[in-house]
C-alpha cells in the first residue's frame, strides 16, 4: 500500500501536512475530503511493505525494528534521555540501513522535532507506530504506549508467521503439480507422438487430441509463457487503479472458502490495531483512521473511512461498521457489548483473538483440503493422458497376437 503526503486545511483554515495509507491519490484525496478536510493536493512518498521490510524497497527487517523498539523501551525505562538511548542504541546497531535511519532520527531530535515526527519524516514507517509514539509525548508516559505496541508487533508477526508456515506445504506441492503437467503436456506426449508417427497405426480420437495438443504446446510454449506474463503485468497494473483494486478485492472476498479467511483475517488486524491504539490514549476517530488506513482490502479500507465520518458526526463505532456491512454480525454484537459496558479495547482485544484463532482453523482446514483435491486431480489427469497415450500400443499388440 502507497503512502501520500497530504496538504490540507481543517474548518477553521488551519494549513498541515499528514501521511495518509491508500491505494491511489483519488482514493487518498476522496477519503481526506469526507473526513471534512479541503484538499490542496496529495503526493505520492515510500511504500510501506508488511513483509521482510518496513521501508523503501524492504531493506529494514521487521525484526530489526522490533529489536530497536524493545532495546528502546528498556533504556528509557531505566531513565535514559531519548537523545542518549538513541545514541547507545546507533552505536549497536548491526542493521546498516535501519541505523542510517536513526542517525537521521537522532539529528532530527537534536534540532528540537519530536521523536514521532523524526520518525514521520522517514516515510518509511507505518502510520500506527508514528501516532502510538504521538499519543506517549503527549501524554507522558512514553513506557506503557511503547510496550503496548512491541506487544501487538510480537502478536501480529507470530501471527503471520503461522499463516505463512501453514501455506508452505500447500504451496510446493501445487508448484510440483503445476511443473508436472508442463512436463507431461510439452515433453511426454510429443516424444509419444514421434514413436507413432513412425508406426504409422491409426490412432483413437482421444489419443489423437492428446497427441495435437502436446505439440502445440510445445511449439508454443515460448508465446504462451509470454502471453501469460503480459496478463499477469497487465492484471498487476489495473489493480493498481481504484476501479481495479475494488473489482479485485471483491472478487477475493466473494469466493467461497478464501473469501470468509481473507474477511476474517481483515477483522482481527483491524480490531487489534483500534485496541492498541485506543489503550494507548488515542481518541477513537483518529485510532479508526490509522488502524483502517493499514488494512489491505479495498472494501474494508473504504468502509472503515466512511464508518470514522459517522463515529466523528456522533454515532456509536458498532453502528457504524454495521451499516458498512463488512463486519461479521458476531463482531459487531460484541463491539457493541464493549461500548455499552465502556470496555471498548478489551473487547476489540477478544474480537482480534476469536478470528485469529478462527482464521487459523478455517485455513488448517483449507489445507487439509488442498492436498487431497490435488492428488485426485493428478490422478484424474495423468491417468487420462496415460491412457490416451497406451491405448494405441495396447491395440498393436492384441492385433499381433
Amino acid at each position: 500500500m502507497a503512502e501520500f503526503l497530504v496538504k490540507l486545511a481543517d474548518e477553521r483554515g488551519h494549513l498541515s501536512e499528514q501521511l495518509e495509507h491508500g491505494y491511489s491519490e483519488d482514493e487518498v484525496r476522496e477519503r481526506v475530503s469526507q473526513q471534512g478536510y479541503l484538499v490542496y493536493w496529495v503526493k505520492p512518498r515510500g511504500i510501506f511493505t508488511t513483509g521482510k521490510g518496513l521501508g523503501r524497497g524492504g531493506h529494514i527487517r521487521q525484526s530489526s525494528f522490533l529489536v530497536y523498539n524493545q532495546q528502546f523501551l528498556t533504556l528509557i525505562h531505566a531513565g535514559l534521555p531519548i537523545l542518549t538511548a538513541l545514541e547507545l542504541l546507533i552505536k549497536r546497531q548491526k542493521d546498516p540501513s535501519l541505523k542510517a535511519v536513526l542517525d537521521n532520527v537522532r539529528e532530527r531530535v537534536k534540532g528540537g522535532e519530536l521523536l514521532s515526527d523524526a520518525f514521520a519524516a522517514q516515510n518509511m514507517f507505518p502510520k500506527m507506530y508514528t501516532t502510538t509514539l504521538m499519543a506517549g509525548e503527549k501524554s507522558g508516559n512514553m513506557e506503557e504506549v511503547l510496550s503496548r505496541y512491541i506487544a501487538f508487533q510480537r502478536i501480529a508477526m507470530t501471527f503471520r508467521k503461522k499463516l505463512a508456515v501453514s501455506l508452505v506445504y500447500p504451496a510446493l506441492l501445487i508448484t510440483m503439480v503445476f511443473i508436472m503437467v508442463i512436463f507431461l503436456v510439452t515433453y511426454v506426449v510429443p516424444q509419444f507422438a514421434k514413436l507413432f508417427d513412425n508406426l504409422g497405426a491409426k490412432l483413437p480420437e482421444i489419443t489423437v487430441f492428446m497427441l495435437a495438443a502436446g505439440i502445440a504446446a510445445q511449439k508454443y510454449a515460448p508465446f504462451i509463457f509470454l502471453g501469460a506474463a503480459a496478463m499477469v503485468t497487465l492484471l498487476w497494473r489495473w489493480k493498481k487503479t481504484d476501479a481495479g483494486a475494488e473489482r479485485i478485492d471483491r472478487l477475493l472476498l466473494a469466493l467461497p472458502l478464501i473469501g470468509d479467511i481473507r474477511l476474517k483475517y481483515q477483522v482481527s488486524s483491524f480490531s487489534r490495531m483500534l485496541a492498541t491504539l485506543l489503550q494507548g490514549g488515542i481518541p477513537l476517530v483518529p485510532a479508526m483512521e490509522t488502524a483502517g488506513s493499514s488494512m489491505t482490502s479495498r472494501r474494508i479500507l473504504l468502509g472503515i473511512a466512511s464508518a470514522s465520518v459517522r463515529v466523528r458526526e456522533g454515532q456509536n463505532l458498532a453502528k457504524s461498521l454495521e451499516e458498512q456491512g463488512i463486519f461479521p454480525d458476531l463482531a459487531v454484537e460484541m463491539l457493541e457489548v464493549g461500548e455499552s459496558t465502556g470496555a471498548l479495547p478489551a473487547m476489540l482485544t477478544s474480537v482480534a483473538e476469536f478470528y485469529e484463532e478462527d482464521v487459523q482453523t478455517a485455513l488448517g482446514a483449507a489445507m487439509a483440503l488442498i492436498e487431497p483435491v490435488l492428488l485426485i486431480f493428478m490422478a484424474i489427469f495423468v491417468g487420462g493422458v496415460l491412457i490416451s497415450l497406451y491405448m494405441p500400443i495396447f491395440s498393436l499388440g492384441a492385433s499381433v497376437h
